[in-house]
């Protein structure tokens, strides 16, 4: 593993890859920190961090663009599959090297701090709290463009679905607005996605008799539930949208809370990613 993530380190840093990628966040955070804290003299560095999450859909399809697709693509990727290291191994190091690329600026960032005490009174609790979750947060999203990555050989194509799914993450709260908090809407919304799921399965699988039961035993537990409870789907479809909310988990942090929960769940995210990044070169590696 170590020496993977050498070698990936390396490569970033004998690259413009990674100095792009620290000058981008860098250079968004000195125009945000001139304007709020410099120019408005407004004392809350936590404040900047809030307005620069959507850095994440830029700088994350670039840097992680290459992490797997790029292997797959010059078929480098075999000579890492053959070597006698696992394949956790090799996705935890390609993915600890992006995470000491993105600490870089996060550790010039604990800087910014300091500087504004020289001006007047900051909390640097809260401040040191913030860059916490932000750092969280970047991981998270590293994550999962690490496991978007390892789905395709084209880095364009890479590139172009993790910027899709953590622009459709980061709009969360504006998408669960478009449906209805309703029972019965819900309960038909779950359906449909039940469907969505045996039809996935179908094609995975191939087996007709399986796909089927799948469904109807999955719908018939459905109206099972609603006819039981129907308050039990209320709000149902927003609870689960929820979930995909990576930018409202930081707003604790944002707030000066150290939110354990929120801790748990970048955690649970960045686990999740990287076991699906594991299971897809493991399938390709059998096939």
């Amino acid at each position: 593993m170590i020496a993977v993530y050498k070698r990936e380190l390396r490569s970033y840093l004998t690259s413009m890859i990674g100095y792009l990628f620290i000058f981008f966040i860098l250079l968004l955070t000195g125009i945000y920190f001139s304007a709020y804290q410099l120019g408005a003299a407004y004392p809350r560095f936590e404040y900047t961090l809030s307005a620069l999450t959507f850095v994440f859909l830029i700088s994350v399809p670039i840097l992680t663009m290459r992490v797997l697709a790029e292997e797959r693509k010059q078929k480098t990727d075999q000579l890492l599959l053959t070597a006698p290291v696992s394949v956790e191994k090799i996705v935890f190091g390609k993915y600890l090297a992006l995470v000491t690329i993105f600490a870089i600026p996060m550790l010039i960032m604990c800087v910014y701090p300091l500087l504004m005490t020289k001006f007047g009174t900051v909390s640097l609790g809260a401040a040191y709290t913030a860059i916490l979750g932000f750092f969280l947060l970047g991981c998270a999203n590293l994550a999962i463009g690490v496991f978007i990555s390892s789905l395709t050989e084209s880095q364009v194509i890479a590139a172009v679905l993790t910027f899709v799914i953590l622009f459709a993450f980061y709009m969360m709260n504006g998408i669960s607005s478009f449906f209805s908090e309703g029972a019965l809407s819900t309960c038909v919304t779950f359906g449909l996605l039940i469907l969505a799921a045996a039809i996935i399965i179908y094609t995975m699988i191939k087996n007709f008799l399986i796909s089927a039961v799948i469904c109807v035993v999955g719908e018939i537990a459905l109206v099972i539930v609603y006819v039981v409870n129907s308050s039990f789907f209320s709000g149902g479809i927003q609870k689960i949208l929820d979930i995909f909310n990576l930018s409202s988990h930081f707003d604790n942090f944002a707030n000066a809370i150290f939110d354990v929960k929120g801790v748990l769940y970048f955690v649970s995210v960045i686990a999740v990613c990287l076991f699906l990044t594991v299971q897809s070169i493991a399938k390709r590696r059998w096939n």
